[in-house]
């Protein structure tokens, strides 16, 4: 199975689709799928109705919901940078860190 260098919490831009150029931090990963959810990107709208309940009854409305998009869409940010940035892995004290291919600097 292939890895996958995006991990939960990462700050990640979006570079294609209707939400390029956003921002959002990944809130799940789904690596057999290649799958990332990125929050506050590729929302989409859910109609609940209200459902009487004897413990109070849940309120209905719309609500917006993230889905999934696929991995190859999104790029991490660098944190030291602060650009989309491929990643590339380095060996410290027998330790692999992820860096990042501009500034070489750990992500």
């Amino acid at each position: 199975m292939r890895t996958v260098d995006i991990k939960k919490n990462d700050e990640v831009e979006v570079i294609a689709g209707k939400d390029r150029g956003k921002r959002g931090r990944v809130v799940n990963v789904l690596p057999r799928e290649n799958r990332v959810m990125v929050e506050g990107v590729a929302r989409a709208k859910r109609h609940l109705p209200i459902r009487p309940t004897s413990r109070g009854g849940q309120t209905g409305g719309i609500i917006l919901k993230e889905q999934f998009i696929d991995l190859s869409n999104v790029m991490v940010v660098c944190k030291s940078c602060g650009k989309a940035t491929r990643i590339g892995h380095r060996e410290d004290s027998g330790i692999k860190v992820r860096v990042c291919r501009r500034c070489e600097a750990e992500i």
